[in-house]
């Protein structure tokens, strides 16, 4: 059966709406709402058909989710709107043949004239496609629909299944919209009692304890110099940028126990402002407060530079990030695509990725889970420091994005994070949001986006794992494939 343009219409406005589930907005009901609507859409379709369904879907989905990156390509790569419009909607288009591919898989193995095995099916592959996003092209799990659920009774699951499993319990609450919908007489009672039965026992996971408070408990102060981006990399700046830093820590030292600075606060390499690192070392160790900061670090053997945090205190730890952005920290292909840098002149574009199996960094009486702006929207790395991590911190440089639903999207999905490991997470930003959440995800404390401040809280660090730490995202992947095969294996040939 082929689409009319008013399905296609309702696809893409689907698709549009999803957005609204996620930060800044918090309408967390919509996500459900919206994937109804587009498995209600491909349930009596061709492959083909359902194919442009998902695809116009998703166009709508993350052309209005990830229209930001049109102000990162613009503002900071090559400034002509033509340009930046058209290699946003690219991107756009190629995200987009997620949900495409999505439904096309359903329509093409699933058999049209049995919708409940669709209705079945549609929420496992749903799953399968946004972790296949998770890690294809080193990954890109941006908007995915459980993080919509952070104050929803559904990220109750986030600590068993994370954020996966959850997604699991929205896509699965859509499809029983639609049961409901196709066989009302039959299945009003059988689809309102297990939707009752998802939704109550994540609300009653949500108040289960999975780790525990230590003793006693740090005083952390997050410094955020709100330095424009186009500025940041400026020669000029930089002697401003530390005297910023610098008087901002100034009435914190002695009195916090560890102080944090963003991702690159230090716009130099290390090896450029060797008396200024040496004194910031001289004074933690002398007040016996540890201080953590963002600042590129080069490699004088191997010629290779990592976007990197230093923590000194009463020794010295330096962690690499691990998990680069492409084309924004380093160009795949580079053999072929090295042009392409050089026409954009992005600043600091030429990273190298740092140890794959350092995830910690120590401090002088604590171990952090340390992670690095993007790297925080992997759970699976997030988890690879745990459960010996007292607590999470994230450095991060939201400022690429100005002033879009970036830097919230990326703070909901550090709550997620929290939330999944039942430890705090403590964000500092260049720009905003920091903020200081809890092993709840919520946030108990953050400063004003676009403004310099500095923000002292008392963090708590946490021992134990929550099932989530201890077994990834394995089983609820596993249970999408497994659940789709054998439902595939039965259907009559």
């Amino acid at each position: 059966m082929k689409a009319n343009k008013f399905e296609y219409l309702i696809a893409v406005l689907a698709g549009a709406a999803m957005p609204l589930a996620f930060a800044p907005f918090g309408f967390y009901p919509v996500a459900i709402l919206s994937l109804a609507v587009l498995f209600a859409l491909v349930l009596d379709k061709s492959a083909a058909c359902a194919f442009r369904i998902g695809l116009i879907y998703g166009l709508g989905y993350f052309g209005v989710g990830i229209s930001w990156l049109q102000i990162s390509i613009h503002q900071f790569g090559l400034p002509v709107l033509a340009f930046s419009v058209s290699m946003t909607i690219l991107f756009i288009l190629v995200i987009a043949l997620f949900p495409a591919f999505t439904v096309y898989v359903t329509a093409r193995f699933f058999r049209k004239e049995n919708k409940r095995d669709r209705i079945i099916v549609l929420p496992l592959i749903w799953v399968i496609f946004e972790w296949i996003r998770s890690w294809l092209f080193t990954g890109f799990p941006w908007l995915t629909v459980g993080y919509s659920q952070i104050d929803g009774p559904l990220s109750g699951y986030a600590p068993v299944a994370g954020i996966y499993g959850v997604s699991l319990m929205v896509a699965v609450s859509a499809a029983l919209l639609v049961l409901l919908w196709v066989e009302y007489k039959k299945a009003l009672f059988s689809v309102l009692s297990i939707l009752i039965m998802i939704w109550g026992v994540g609300f009653l996971l949500k108040h289960a304890e999975w780790t525990a408070p230590k003793s006693g408990n740090l005083q952390v102060t997050i410094i955020q110099g709100n330095v424009a981006q186009e500025i940041k990399w400026l020669p000029e700046q930089r002697q401003t940028t530390l005297d910023l830093y610098t008087h901002l820590s100034e009435p914190y030292w002695d009195k916090a126990a560890l102080i944090i600075w963003p991702e690159t606060a230090l716009p130099a390499f290390a090896r450029d402002i060797p008396e200024f690192l040496d004194a910031l070392a001289k004074r933690a160790r002398n007040s016996k407060t540890d201080l953590i900061l963002g600042l590129p670090v080069s490699d004088p053997k191997s010629g290779k530079y990592y976007n990197s945090v230093i923590a000194f205190g009463s020794e010295v730890d330096v962690y690499h990030k691990r998990h680069l952005v492409p084309f924004g920290e380093y160009l795949p292909l580079e053999k072929y695509l090295d042009p392409v840098l050089k026409f954009l002149s992005i600043p600091m574009s030429r990273f190298s990725a740092g140890n794959s199996d350092k995830a910690l960094i120590k401090t002088t009486s604590h171990a952090i889970g340390i992670s690095v702006c993007y790297e925080d929207v992997f759970g699976e790395e997030v988890i690879t420091g745990l459960p010996e991590a007292d607590f999470l911190v994230n450095l991060s440089n939201d400022a690429w994005f100005g002033d879009s639903f970036a830097p919230h999207q990326h703070l909901e999905m550090a709550r997620m994070r929290a939330l999944e490991t039942g430890r705090y997470m403590v964000r500092s930003t260049n720009t905003g949001i920091s903020a200081i959440i809890d092993p709840k995800g919520r946030i108990t404390y953050q400063a004003p986006q676009f403004e310099v401040a500095t923000l002292a809280a008392n963090v708590q660090s946490y021992s134990g794992a929550t099932p989530y730490v201890r077994i990834g995202n394995l089983p609820a992947i596993l249970f999408c494939f497994v659940i789709a095969t054998i439902i595939f294996i039965r259907i009559p040939r």
